[in-house]
């Protein structure tokens, strides 16, 4: 961005865009350089006028949610990195509206914003005996991030719960798009470039008091005990083949413990790369490229990154600088 496209920026955005912010507050792998301008999105209204904004000066933006699913290379990353805070990431009561046959089975919808974390989600639920999204227990993202890449886990993904998602188009505007219309597939729901997600409607069950609650504490557990939660990370690294795990994939390539700097793929769970101290972007993306290297060649199969890599190395960076 040049200085006019920074004013500008600042003048819609206020106090709430800040720039050359290190993104490694910002991801749980807790790496990763610079991004050009952060913006904290607090108003639907002010979004809306700064993805039009952005979209019109051709400035890239990425939604980082609670920076889960990425690995920003340690050269940082261009254009804007939006956190959706605020009005954006609120709880609504149920909502009726539900058919007769719904409502008699017990299922009821619940609005929330894009910007919600999983865990304040849960937290809800399990308060209110609200069931159907357990199985998101432990994943450190937020809901828009969730349906973004159809998040799942324990063989149950949030595609079959969402009824309906509001986004911001490239243009500002905001469109409505109902569950029916959306096309979900493992790992992914197919959505217009530019397209941001601001809302969701949610399809949930009522429990009996604490049924919910036990079910997060299981799936807890389990995640506990398979996974190397102690350690920051972007948890699965590789989406898992048809027919096959990732995880297993790579442990019987022989990869566990592999170390590249302060990453390593983890004792625990192979499609794990964990920071144990000091870790940057490159030992992280160096073990990925590794593993799915070394995979290909002894079992023909070609994994791919669940994560998202974005961004720049150093040395790319100082060569666009010449």
């Amino acid at each position: 961005m040049d200085k006019k496209q920074k004013k500008e920026l600042t003048n819609l955005a206020g106090e709430d865009v800040r720039f050359d912010f290190p993104m490694a507050q910002y991801t749980t792998f807790g790496t990763g350089g610079p991004v050009e301008a952060l913006y904290e999105a607090r108003s639907l209204k002010v979004l809306r006028q700064v993805i039009a904004y952005l979209n019109e000066e051709h400035i890239p933006y990425l939604v980082v949610g609670r920076g889960s699913n990425i690995l920003v290379k340690d050269g940082g990353l261009e254009g804007v990195a939006i956190l959706l805070r605020g009005s954006l990431a609120f709880i609504e009561k149920e909502k009726t509206g539900l058919s007769a046959a719904d409502a008699q089975a017990g299922d009821l919808s619940i609005l929330t914003g894009a910007g919600l974390s999983i865990a304040d989600l849960l937290t809800y639920c399990r308060d209110s005996q609200l069931g159907g999204m357990e199985f998101l227990a432990g994943i450190p993202g937020t809901i828009g991030g969730a349906i973004a890449m159809n998040a799942g886990a324990f063989e149950k993904e949030i595609g079959a719960r969402v009824e309906e998602i509001h986004v911001i188009t490239a243009q500002g505007d905001v469109v409505v798009r109902a569950g029916s219309q959306l096309r979900f597939s493992y790992r992914a729901l197919e959505i217009e470039k530019g397209n941001l997600i601001t809302l969701a409607r949610l399809r949930l069950t009522r429990e009996a008091e604490g049924v919910v609650a036990a079910r997060i504490a299981d799936y807890l557990k389990r995640r506990k005990e398979s996974q190397p939660l102690e350690f920051p990370s972007a948890g699965s690294v590789f989406k898992n083949p048809p027919d096959d795990y990732a995880g297993r994939l790579i442990e019987n390539s022989g990869l566990k413990g592999e170390r590249i700097g302060g990453a390593m793929i983890s004792e625990k769970h192979a499609n794990f790369i964990v920071n144990t101290g000091g870790a940057r972007a490159k030992d992280v993306l160096a073990l990925l490229c590794m593993a799915r290297d070394i995979v290909k060649r002894k079992t023909g199969i070609e994994l791919e990154p669940e994560i998202r890599v974005v961004g720049h190395s150093n040395n790319e960076k100082a060569i666009r600088s010449k």
